[in-house]
């Protein structure tokens, strides 16, 4: 994985080869954006830059056996860490990564790096009902591996991906180990939720934010992966929201049927407030819970989208809302509904549900709180 490979991202990229050339390497680096916006792949084009013994032109060579290891996630210095489970799994059996890495590399190689905690927990196939977690057991296999000597390369390093699966015990275990590694050890950390992460393994960590992808490098990307329409190319970039997971999925085709559900249930969750039909609301918030967790946070995402939409509508600004077809029909008698008063509480509210349903509690109980809570808010403004 070299810094080419990733999409956007050239002043970050610039930075870190700055910080490796100048001998500024922090042993432990907290890598924090979402999937689509390449911060898995990052990490890993960092380690192999790092190690790569014919860097030149701000990129690893990609040819050395360095580089060919690490980008293959099998390289005996780089140590992976993520979040694991299985179905049947006995009582008190301990899962490890090592048990998983096969799959886990061959999904990496298929996404390039790009791939969600969803697309990881889905080829586990660990159902509704099941998470993935790092245990305990897997901080102590981490911290036997890292005291040994390197094999290959000048440093060693443990990439941890979704560090917020630690449960309290394992996360505990690592902070010693973490505050002073052995030389020329690294840490680096990969993850959606930093506010998930214990304070103590924050203030131990320096943060290295990937910020969502620009809508233009998007736009570009979309006409590379063939939409020749510019306008279809520039509303796809939007709605991706500097996603390129995302993106994937709408130039795939693959999001329409999922947004066309979403879009069904906003507007019924809407009409439903208007009308303090509060009776139907909990049934509202019964039918979501019956969906997939990743089902339910999509959701959620498109709630926001779509209340920002009518937003700007509400506010005059139909120029910059990215909205046709049925959604520009809807929001547009929506957004009178949508204004200065109520848009930050109903945001705050989905992100709250959305938290929620990451720490994995009880879709019911959140959903019906959540629809309740959004019906006190909407009124005509």
């Amino acid at each position: 994985m070299q810094f080419k490979d990733i999409v956007g991202q050239t002043e970050l990229k610039e930075r870190l080869v700055r910080a490796v050339e100048s001998g500024r390497v922090s042993h432990a680096q907290l890598f924090t954006g979402s999937a689509g916006t390449g911060a898995l792949a990052l990490a890993v084009a960092y380690f192999q830059y790092l190690c790569c013994t014919n860097r030149h032109d701000g990129d690893s060579c990609g040819h050395c056996p360095n580089c060919q290891q690490i980008a293959a996630l099998a390289h005996p210095d780089l140590h992976l860490v993520f979040p694991v489970n299985k179905q049947g799994k006995k009582s008190g059996e301990a899962m490890l990564s090592d048990e998983f890495l096969p799959l886990f590399r061959e999904l990496f190689a298929e996404k390039q790096g790009y791939c969600s905690p969803q697309e990881w927990f889905d080829r586990l196939d660990l159902g509704k009902t099941l998470k993935g977690m790092i245990s305990a057991r897997e901080a102590d296999e981490m911290i036997r591996k890292l005291s040994f000597k390197s094999f290959e390369a000048s440093y060693k390093a443990v990439l941890i991906w979704l560090p917020e699966a630690m449960n309290e015990e394992a996360a505990n275990k690592i902070l010693k180990i973490l505050e002073e590694p052995w030389e020329k050890t690294l840490f680096l950390l990969v993850t959606e939720q930093p506010t998930r992460l214990l304070p103590t393994i924050l203030s131990r960590t320096q943060e290295v934010a990937v910020p969502r992808i620009e809508p233009a490098i998007l736009e570009r990307e979309a006409a590379a992966r063939g939409i020749t329409d510019p306008v279809q190319a520039r509303n796809m970039a939007r709605l991706a929201d500097g996603s390129l997971i995302e993106l994937g999925h709408l130039v795939a085709g693959e999001s329409d049927g999922q947004r066309k559900e979403n879009f069904d249930l906003f507007c019924q969750l809407m009409r439903l407030s208007y009308n303090d039909k509060h009776l139907e609301l909990i049934g509202w918030a019964e039918e979501v819970a019956q969906l997939a967790r990743e089902q339910q946070r999509a959701l959620l995402s498109d709630a926001a989208r779509l209340l920002r939409e009518s937003f700007m509508l509400h506010a005059g600004l139909p120029e910059i809302s990215y909205l046709w077809g049925e959604e520009l029909a809807f929001c547009s008698k929506f957004a009178p509904f949508v204004g200065v008063e109520n848009i930050e509480p109903l945001i705050a509210e989905i992100e709250s549900a959305r938290a929620q349903i990451y720490q994995n509690g009880n879709p019911t109980i959140v959903f019906t709180h959540f629809a309740l809570a959004v019906s006190k808010m909407i009124k005509h403004l």
